[in-house]
């Protein structure tokens, strides 16, 4: 078995095991028995999953998914992506106001968890508003607060200009970076 199937194989087991648990889950409390928060417009919340407008520890993990292969999610599991209308040199962000709010911008702190990412590679950047940003080879990095649950990635090729975000800080293409799981006879 080559590295690549044995990273696929447990990122697999775990997304099905959230699956599984959160069908199996009942009622609306979230965290400490306090009401879930409501959900996006148009995004069907399930009971027992991670908000996805909720902030998550700052912090990158690759994961590889089968049908895009390699790309950067927050702690909590949530796709991070990039957007083509951001500038890297120098690092700044273009979404603001209303487009943060779709886009929720990965902010950053001196306690940041980088795991399968060239630490090199990650920085920060001021936003408009004063926080900080993480960066991705100078990419400023986002999560889509329509994307559900941990390994969504709804936000691909939004606006042709939102892409799910590779480790080395490229983009996904689905028409030139589609994964292939032939090594799993799949």
């Amino acid at each position: 078995m080559n590295p690549v199937s044995r990273s696929v194989i447990p990122l697999a087991v775990t997304l099905a095991a959230l699956a599984m648990t959160a069908a199996c889950t009942t009622g609306t409390a979230g965290p400490n028995g306090t009401p879930g928060a409501a959900p996006a417009a148009g995004v069907a919340r399930i009971p027992g999953m991670p908000d996805p407008a909720a902030e998550a520890a700052p912090g990158l993990t690759a994961a590889i998914l089968f049908d895009l292969g390699p790309i950067v999610t927050d702690t909590k599991g949530f796709t991070l992506y990039r957007y083509d209308k951001d500038t890297v040199n120098p690092p700044k962000s273009n979404c603001v106001e209303t487009c943060a709010r779709t886009w929720i911008p990965a902010k950053a702190d001196s306690d940041l968890v980088v795991t399968g990412i060239d630490r090199a590679l990650v920085g920060t950047v001021a936003r408009a508003d004063g926080t900080e940003q993480v960066t991705l080879a100078g990419w400023p990095l986002y999560r889509n607060a329509k994307d559900a649950m941990p390994g969504n990635t709804s936000g691909q090729g939004v606006d042709d200009a939102w892409f799910p975000v590779k480790p080395d800080g490229t983009k996904v293409l689905l028409t030139a970076d589609t994964w292939q799981a032939d090594d799993l006879g799949i």
